[in-house]
This record gives C-alpha cells, structure tokens and sequence, in this order.
C-alpha cells in the first residue's frame, strides 16, 4: 500500500506540472525533481530524442554543464541501449555493464547504480528517464514500475509540448533495431513498398493521469463486462460450439478475460492515479516483458492471448473501434491485419493502399479474390508479424517469393529497386504483344478474358488487351454498401461496364453473397451456418430472396438494351435451379417488356460449375445453357472436402493434382461434346503453369485477373498445344504421376514462357 500511496503522490504532483503555465523545460526539471524526491535518489535525468540523439535534458544531480551537452546515439551507452531495445536496465553496478559509456562532463563519477525505463509514444523510444545512486544496489519492483509510470506521464507531456517528433523517433528505432526478413505465403503476386498500417489500429493514449480514480475505476469495470459479453457470445456462435482449435483458442480468452489476478492488477494501476487506458497499458507492458523473458513457446503463445485480449479491452474503454479504413490512409501503405473480409478490403482507398500482409489468409479465400481484382499484393500466413513490426515501419512486400522486408536497407532496398525495374520491363513485353491473338505456336486460338467487380475494372480492358470480361462480380456492390443497392444504382454500374467494353462481351454473374461474403442488412445471408461456405448462400440465397434476383435482373435487363446480355448464376447444385433462375430472369424480361421498356437483343444464360453435384447431371444441364464457366476456387475445395478460408489447408491440395484434372477434363469433354462453350473463371488459370494445364486439358476460355492477361498470352503464344494434349492425356490415365513435375519438365523442353 505505500507503494501505491507513494505512486499515487507522484502522479498528483505530475498532474500539477502539466497544468502549470511554464516552459516546456521549466516543467521537466520540476519532473527530476519530483522523481529524486519521490525515490530518495540522489540523480534523476530525463533523456529526450532529438535530431536523431538522445540528448540531456533535465537533470537532478548530474552536472546542469551537461544539459543540451551531453548525447548518444540510439544504441550507444546505457541510455542508448534503453530507448533502442525499448526495455528498462536495473543495475547494481552501472560500470561492469558491457555498454557503459562516461561522460565527464556530467559529473557521475561518485554514483554506482543505475536505472532506467524507456518513454514510448506509438510504439517508439523518444527518450529515457534514469535515476543513480551513490551505494550500489539493485532498485525494487515497485521503484522500477514506479519510472515506468512517470514514463507514461511524460511521454503525454512531451508530446504535447512537441518536444520530440513521432516520426523521427519511429525512424532512429527502426535504424537501430535493423532488417528483418519475415516468410509468408504468395496469395497475390506483386511488389509493393510503403509504411506499415494496422488494419486495427493500436490505440494511442492521449490522457495518462486521472481527475477522478472512481470514474476511471467505473470505465474499466464496463469494458471488462462488454469484453465478456463478446467473448461469451463468440463461444456460443455454432461454429465455436463443438470441440477444436477454435474452442480451445476461446476457452483460453474466456480464461483470461474472466481472470481476476488481471483485473486486480489493472485495478491496482488506477489506484496509483492512471487513467483507465494508462493502467490497461501499464499492465499490459508488463505482460510484454515477462513475454521477452519467457523462452517456453507454449507459455509465449498464452501470453500473447493475454497481450490480444488487452488491446481488445483499451479499444473497448477508449471508444477506438474504427479500423485503418475508416481513418483514412496517408501515402503509401502496406495493410496488417490478421485475417480481412472482402468487404473490409473493399472500404480502403486504392490510391494509396499498395499491399496487404495476413498473419492467416490462404489462397482461395474471397479477400484474396477481391485483392486480385485491385492489382494488390498480398502475402499470407506471415507468423511473427505483429511482434516483429511497428506501425510506420517502411516495408517491402515481394509476393512472389514469399518475403516480407522490415525496415529494408541498402543491398534489399537496391535488390527490390531491381526487381520493380524487372517487372517494368517485363510489363512492355506484354504491352508490346497485348494487341496480338493469344495463338499458339501450333494455332490454337485461346480466349483470354477477364474478371472484374469494380466500375474501374472494365478500363482494364484497353490497357491489358483482355478478349472480354468473363466474370464481373456483381456482388461487389453489394458488399460496400449499406443498404441494398437500388435498382437505379445497380442499372447504372452493369451499364457503364458495358459501355467501357464495348464490343468485347461482359458476363455478368448474379449476386454471390452468403458465406464470408455476408451483408448487415439480409438476415440469414450465412452468418448462422456452421459452415458458411456450404450454406444459405449465392443462387440458394438468391432464390429464396426472390425480390433481391428480381431488381437485379430488372437492372441487368434494362443496362443491357439494345445488346447482348449475357448472364450466369453462381453455385448451381441440380439443374432445377438453373432452371428456375433463368425462368425468374425470363419473367422479368416479360414484365419490361408489356411496359414498354427496351430490351437486350439477346439473351444467353450459363450455369457456374462449381458443385461436384452437378458434373453428375451434365448431360442435363448442358442442353439448357448457352455456356457454362468452371470455378476452380470452390469446386476445388468442395472436391477435397478443404474449407478455403482455413490457413492450415491453404497449400495442402494442389491443383495439378489427378483429381481435380481428371474432373476439368470430364467437364471440358462434355460441354464440347454438346457444343456449349466452357470457361475456367477460377484463380487457377491466372497462374502460367496452371492454365497451361487447363489448356492441354482442351479449355479454350480462360477469365483470369487482368494482371494476369499478359503472362498468360505470353505463355499461350509461346507453346505447342497440341503436342501437351496429348502428354497430358497420357499422365492423367497413368496412376501416379506426378504431374507438375511432368509438366514443368514440357514446358522447359518446348521453352514455354512460363514467366
């Protein structure tokens, strides 16, 4: 209890400085003081980080010769290793420590024990506060804790007084801490530089010394409630109900959120004078260091659950929920989160966002898709990413090697100055031939078109050479908005899509919504399932909202007078669905046609294949259809029985696998066969090594990102098709053949551009 008394005495009269109408500096040495008082030490000094040193700057004990006078680079002496490792140093003998560096000019040849805490604002150093003792002695728990309160008081009143620039202090850390390489997964291939942007912002807090400890103790005791509510809500969501990983992960923040060792601690904080976020945050440093102490991996990992849960519980009690998005962005960024919905990549500005990094994700996920759709690189399952970075930190994204560059200098800045020239020219290869036919060597003619889902998208068209787009998502709009999208907004988009690709087709897939694409305002849309991606969604969802298909079929109607309209419906499981959607649509045309409303010339409808159901029953599919289009995205995981959205199963299934190409070549045999042409729409054949498989599997259509148009027309005119048909033939009907290898080796031999 004299602890806290003797706490909370020094945050009172902390309180009292910051509110005294005197300099900046005036008040920093009332703040020496104070802590030489409060402590019974004989030195207490402030260090602040100023043109990239820490520079003295107030002081009690030490020579007042010395203020302005004495500074050391990050790093360098005890002081420098405090504010670059971000850690407090507690030492009997200040000397023996290997990093001891003297300067005569303070006066400090009398004193033997040292300690210091680091003052931290957004997660950088921007100064030191140390205290010396004459007698060497090792300082207490509650003296050390005690500087590292006062520390978080002065960061406020420093950066109040603009004592030290954020930015700067970011930059002197990141120097010092130096490169880090973190591994990942290529979801989106690309290169990409910027900051370092978190997708939940970590909260700044502005406020650290209370007016009222019982108001503050009232906020706290709230956050926790509503925390518990969330946690106890998320263990009753169906999909948490039955046993696992998730269960376990639950159990462990329920364990914690329930804890009350924490919520003492946190309540012992605010006795001391804190603020509700300032005494989250104090025992929440706390954690963190036990964390850097702590080498069991086990022991580490619930530690971080703790360090998770309490920047749940400071967003909660600080009112800061918003994300990144909603924020804005500033320059460019590169986007950390753990795991994104489609939508929440959606609401970035694509102006300044230049890549994303996912602790989870995986590569068929619908964030991946949509990330594909911006011309976004984004790398997945990159593990260690939050501890290892800072916000503001400068990063290099490189993709397609599966890096993840930290505070890039010297050789990897030139080396990605390097690749970006490489891509540059690769891209004028590909400008140079976008206007040719992708024709084989041996003249197979493929169509190489493209999927969209924004407005922007279809100017892509003219830049890429693209034949068409093969696949616009319509439920883009959906996504974003907040309320269902009018019919009038709805026509507007299909219309200016149309417009911008001219004569080239455009087949538009009905609303895909449902799953991990579900919105706020339909109930049922997939958020009860327990397994979303197999649930109440996209043409099952669609036709038991009939009044949602109708003014999406009024609208693509009406856009597409006078034109081709070419519509296909997602996720068909029997053949009775597609007939009744197309029967809907056809009622519809009917309707607006007894008004008097201008009409599309003509009208072709196609079924997605993407239910292994349905490869059953294409015998009778095929004769209602005008085409049909292969999503490898879902018929991929629906065949493997692999929920795309979980990162362990991310890479597990390949799709050169014999499965998945004896199923495409069944499909491809079939619609030829019954003279309906088919279209693989999926990420597979936006990947070189891939679409040349889909090729020698007899696919002529391929719809494929529009950064992918270039690679593949450079392969497709590159190769012997008809020689790879039949290669292909031969190891789908030889068990066990591994046929990537078999194909990779092909390609070499005939020098397919394979990128």
């Amino acid at each position: 209890m004299a602890a806290v008394n003797a706490a909370r005495e020094i945050l009172r009269r902390l309180h009292e400085v910051m509110a005294a109408k005197t300099g900046a500096e005036a008040k920093m040495g009332r703040v020496v003081r104070i802590v030489a008082e409060a402590l019974s030490s004989e030195v207490a000094s402030i260090y602040l980080l100023r043109d990239g040193v820490l520079e003295l700057y107030a002081t009690q004990g030490l020579s007042q010769a010395a203020v302005h006078v004495t500074r050391l680079a990050m790093g360098q002496g005890l002081v420098g290793v405090i504010a670059a490792k971000r850690e407090p140093l507690n030492l009997a003998e200040a000397r023996a420590h290997p990093d001891f560096a003297y300067r005569p000019e303070t006066g400090e040849d009398n004193y033997h024990s040292f300690a210091g805490v680091p003052i931290v604002r957004r997660e950088a150093a921007i100064g030191v506060l140390a205290v010396q003792h004459r007698e060497p002695r090792q300082y207490d728990d509650v003296e050390i804790e005690a500087l590292q309160t006062v520390a978080m008081v002065l960061s406020e009143l420093i950066h109040g007084a603009g004592l030290v620039d954020d930015a700067q202090a970011a930059r002197a850390r990141a120097a010092n801490i130096g490169p880090v390489r973190l591994a990942g997964l290529r979801l989106v291939d690309g290169l990409a530089r910027g900051t370092a942007v978190f997708h939940q912002p970590r909260v700044v807090i502005e406020h650290t010394v209370a007016d009222d400890t019982e108001v503050e103790r009232a906020r706290v005791y709230s956050a926790f409630a509503r925390m518990r509510e969330q946690i106890d809500s998320m263990m009753g969501q169906a999909e948490f109900s039955a046993g696992g990983d998730h269960h376990e992960v639950l159990d462990t923040y329920k364990m914690f959120a329930y804890d009350e060792g924490w919520a003492r601690r946190i309540n012992e904080a605010i006795d001391t004078g804190l603020t509700a976020e300032a005494a989250i945050e104090r025992v929440q440093a706390r954690t963190r260091a036990r964390m850097r102490s702590i080498d069991d991996p086990y022991l580490r990992e619930r530690l971080t659950d703790l360090d998770d849960l309490s920047n749940r519980l400071l967003r909660i009690v600080s009112g800061q929920l918003g994300t990144a998005a909603q924020m804005g962005l500033r320059g460019d960024t590169i986007l950390i989160a753990r795991n994104l919905g489609p939508a929440e990549l959606l609401e970035y500005d694509r102006r300044f966002l230049k890549g994303v990094v996912l602790e989870e994700g995986s590569l068929t996920a619908h964030v991946t898709i949509v990330a594909r759709a911006m011309g976004v690189p984004v790398l997945g399952r990159t593990r260690g990413v939050f501890a290892e970075l800072s916000e503001g930190d400068e990063l290099i994204v490189d993709a397609g090697n599966g890096a993840l560059l930290v505070r890039p200098q010297g050789a990897m800045i030139k080396s990605y100055e390097e690749m970006s020239r490489v891509k540059a020219r690769r891209a004028e290869s590909f400008a140079r031939v976008k206007d040719l036919p992708a024709v084989s060597r041996d003249g197979h003619r493929v169509a190489i078109m493209m999927n969209a889902g924004l407005a922007d998208d279809a100017q892509a068209l003219e830049l890429t050479g693209a034949d068409g787009i093969g696949l616009f998502r319509t439920e883009f709009q959906f996504l974003v908005s907040a309320t269902l999208p009018r019919r009038e907004r709805q026509q507007a988009l299909y219309r200016t899509v149309l417009d911008a690709a001219g004569s080239r087709p455009v087949v538009f897939r009905t609303v895909d919504i449902g799953g991990d694409k579900a919105v706020p305002y339909l109930q049922g849309g997939g958020e009860e399932d327990e397994n979303p991606a197999m649930g109440w969604r996209a043409l099952r969802l669609a036709l038991g909202r009939a009044g949602l298909m109708k003014v999406q079929a009024r609208a693509l109607l009406e856009a597409a007078a006078g034109r081709t309209l070419n519509v296909m419906f997602p996720m068909v499981s029997e053949p009775w669905e597609f007939a009744e959607a197309k029967a809907l649509v056809e009622a519809q045309r009917v309707l607006l046609d007894r008004q008097g409303h201008a009409l599309p010339a003509h009208v072709r409808y196609g079924a997605m294949i993407e239910v292994p159901a349905l490869i059953e029953t294409l015998d009778v599919l095929l004769p209602m259809t005008d085409f049909v289009s292969v999503g490898t995205n879902d018929l991929t995981q629906f065949l493997f029985a692999a929920d795309r959205a979980n990162p362990r199963l991310a890479d597990r299934y390949d799709w050169l696998s014999p499965a998945i190409l004896r199923v495409l070549r069944r499909i491809a045999r079939a619609s030829a066969a019954a003279g309906v042409p088919a279209t693989v729409c999926g990420e597979m054949g936006g990947r070189p090594l891939e679409a040349l498989a889909l090729l020698a599997l007899g696919v002529e259509t391929l719809s494929i990102t529009p950064a992918g148009v270039g690679p593949i027309k450079a392969m497709v005119r590159s190769a012997d098709l008809g020689a790879l048909r039949k290669q292909m033939a031969g190891w789908l009907d030889s068990p066990g053949t591994d046929v990537r290898a078999a194909l990779t080796a092909a390609a070499e031999q005939q020098g397919i551009d394979l990128g």
